[in-house]
């Protein structure tokens, strides 16, 4: 019951004020349960809150008169930070009970549970104290206004705290699970894209950040690309930074690249650091909030460590794009022997990707088709000149010699345990092959043939018809694709000409643009 010695706390409390509610929430408060069977209490307590704040925050007040509902109106809401509990209400001991039921059924340990009661003898402080994990105690006499707006004061610093080191617990774990999973990509781009998704789920930070890139495009000059985006500063592929984000956040990108160091502010924040190979990197963040001290430290720390992983991948791409760069020099430099453009060797390779892609076969595995079947004519190296540059028709023998260099090819790149090379060897040894078993060097035919051996044969055939040879003029187009149509289920894999045939545009585009310069 309310009692008259509440003081202040009921001289507030007129008949004008019965009506008082919360008519509009703003979406960040502090949710405080009001649990009292008495509407009086109720009121009281609304009114003299009514204009409470702390931390920058107001408060949600939401009312329970029940047990059962104090029940349900606890299980909705387990971001409440603050309890105001009866304790007789429905029974003697209904405050207690729901105390048990929020601490050893939802395990709700965060929220601070204050009991007030007007009976006293009913629940002693020092046995609730001890026997109940309640925060505080206070008898409704004592609670005058001021002594309210002091009791919700420390028990709502408690509760922010008791949150900070739980979100900071969670931050860490979430760093910790998350590196696992970015140091397993390999891509440059794909890292990037991964630590901003990571970042904004750590920090609960807004949804658009960028990762930028710098690097110098002539003497005293920079240029800036998108390495990764997410929300509304994702670019297409071929967008310019000018194009994709607000002239603010352009300049303070280029500010960040200038005094190489990065800065928080209110509402956004930018990292900066620099690989040894001269590149440098800022990220971007809009945030939802004012990030604090502990937030800043985690933030440092991580892309701390992402800048360690960054200069990793930096110099594994390197060694990749140095590989790359070799094999495609061994491929053209088999062709150059046999007087043929190095742009066969690019056609065939483009052509490759292309029709693995349409296959099915993944991206990555694409890739490796591509760069493995620039060596599909390696073997040719072993071939002497005289053989390979022969004008006119070959002798049995020559031939003999000639089909050799599937042989010669393999038996130069089967040792090798890297992907890239294993794949070469395979074209380079069954590129030959046909369908009908018709083929050489082992006669093979069907599915018994792999796929990078039909696709790179396919590939080859094409781009050979098309091509002006010391033996031989370049075939019209119309030709080339009638004889495919004849050699679908003969010489090629019949669903790889229907592929063929369903992105021709694609594959002349290719040759458009590969084409052979004339001398």
């Amino acid at each position: 019951m309310v009692s008259d010695q509440q003081e202040d706390f009921l001289t507030f409390a007129d008949d004008e004020q019965d009506d008082i509610t919360e008519t509009s929430y703003e979406k960040d408060k502090w949710k405080v349960i009001i649990v009292d069977d008495e509407l009086e209490v109720h009121q009281v307590t609304r009114m003299v809150l009514s204009d409470f704040e702390f931390d920058g925050k107001r408060l949600e007040l939401i009312s329970a008169y029940t047990e059962p509902e104090a029940l349900q109106v606890i299980r909705d809401n387990p971001d409440t930070a603050i309890i105001l509990l009866d304790v007789v209400m429905d029974q003697d001991d209904s405050g207690l009970k729901i105390v048990k039921y929020i601490r050893e059924q939802l395990k709700y340990q965060s929220v601070r549970i204050i009991l007030r009661t007007g009976q006293p003898g009913q629940a002693p402080e020092k046995i609730v104290i001890t026997n109940y994990d309640i925060n505080d105690y206070k008898e409704k006499t004592e609670l005058t206004s001021q002594k309210l707006f002091t009791t919700i004061m420390a028990a709502l610093r408690s509760y922010r705290d008791i949150m900070v080191i739980e979100n900071n617990k969670i931050g860490l774990e979430k760093i910790i699970n998350s590196s696992a999973d970015l140091f397993e990509l390999k891509s440059m781009r794909k890292f990037a894209s991964g630590v901003l998704t990571q970042l904004t789920s750590i920090m609960n930070l807004h949804k658009n950040a960028l990762h930028c890139n710098s690097y110098a495009v002539s003497k005293g000059q920079e240029e800036i690309y998108i390495l990764a985006a997410t929300g509304d500063y994702s670019p297409d592929e071929h967008d310019n930074i000018q194009d994709v984000v607000p002239a603010h956040v352009l300049r303070s990108i280029e500010n960040t690249f200038r005094d190489k160091k990065g800065d928080f502010f209110d509402d956004y924040f930018t990292c900066y650091f620099q690989s040894k190979t001269g590149s440098e990197n800022v990220i971007y963040f809009e945030g939802s909030t004012k990030l604090n001290e502990w937030n800043r430290y985690l933030i440092e720390i991580y892309c701390s460590n992402v800048s360690v992983a960054f200069e990793n991948i930096y110099l594994n791409e390197e060694v990749e794009n140095t590989q790359k760069e070799i094999i495609f020099t061994l491929g053209e430099i088999a062709e150059t022997r046999s007087k043929e453009t190095g742009n066969h060797v690019k056609r065939v390779a483009e052509y490759s990707k292309l029709l693995a892609l349409k296959y099915g076969i993944s991206e990555e595995e694409a890739e490796l088709v591509r760069l493995a079947s620039s060596m599909h004519d390696v073997g040719k190296v072993a071939v002497p000149d005289a053989i390979l540059n022969k004008p006119g028709k070959l002798t049995p023998e020559e031939f003999e010699t000639i089909k050799n260099h599937t042989n010669h090819g393999y038996a130069m790149l089967n040792h090798s345990n890297r992907d890239i090379i294993k794949t070469a060897a395979i074209i380079a040894y069954q590129h030959h092959e046909k369908y009908n078993g018709q083929g050489y060097p082992n006669g093979l035919s069907g599915e018994d043939i792999h796929i990078y051996g039909r696709i790179a044969a396919l590939a080859d055939v094409f781009d050979a018809l098309g091509s002006e040879r010391v033996y031989k003029k370049a075939w019209p187009l119309e030709e080339i694709l009638e004889y495919f149509r004849q050699e679908s289920g003969q010489h090629f894999d019949p669903q790889l000409v229907t592929i063929f045939f369903d992105n021709l545009p694609g594959i002349l585009k290719i040759r458009d643009q590969y084409a052979d310069t004339k001398s």
